[in-house]
């Protein structure tokens, strides 16, 4: 589905000799990219941390960057990005440092770029798929009950650890399960 726009460097555009080997999870993603032009991967909360979702394929299908969700249900994350995800399909994706008024149930969003320091160890799917930059990734964020971003004054601590703030290189972001559970390998 690569329209050569843009730089892709995926399992799909390029053959790395490795195809007759790729595993279930990279089989089922490769088809559901096929059949809807990308796969959302859920990432289940544990005993160390929350989960989180994100996405694969909208890069490769429709030059729109890649997404991600954490803190939140997993299952209410999904389907905001699968609405997200449809929306890229129809040509309006999300930029960084946009704010949609509507995109969660409702509720606003923000949209802030991942530094790619984050990727091998929150989207190793995608890092799997694509194998090598360039590959843009959003972060979905969610606001608090009053409608504020973790980063706005008038937010409590607990809520502004409830999601990761990815858009921080590793060396400055705040202490916290998500550090913990985020912090690439050194």
């Amino acid at each position: 589905m690569s329209d050569g726009r843009r730089e892709c460097h995926c399992v799909l555009d390029h053959d790395y000799g490795d195809r007759d080997r790729m595993d279930t999870f990279n089989l089922r993603t490769i088809v559901h990219i096929a059949q809807y032009g990308f796969s959302v991967v859920l990432v289940q909360p544990d005993e160390r941390a929350p989960g989180w979702v994100y996405s694969i394929g909208l890069w490769h299908s429709f030059g729109a960057p890649e997404l991600a969700m954490f803190g939140g249900d997993v299952y209410e994350m999904e389907e905001t990005l699968n609405a997200l995800g449809r929306r890229a399909a129809g040509g309006t994706a999300p930029q960084d440092g946009e704010v949609d008024p509507e995109v969660a149930r409702g509720h606003p969003a923000a949209f802030r770029g991942v530094e790619p320091t984050w990727y091998r160890s929150a989207f190793p799917g995608a890092v799997s798929f694509y194998r090598r930059p360039p590959l843009p990734y959003l972060q979905v964020v969610w606001p608090d009950g009053g409608d504020l971003f973790p980063w706005q004054p008038g937010t409590t601590l607990d809520f502004r650890r409830t999601q990761p703030w990815l858009w921080l290189p590793p060396r400055e972001h705040p202490e916290g399960v998500w550090a913990h559970r985020l912090r690439p390998a050194t």
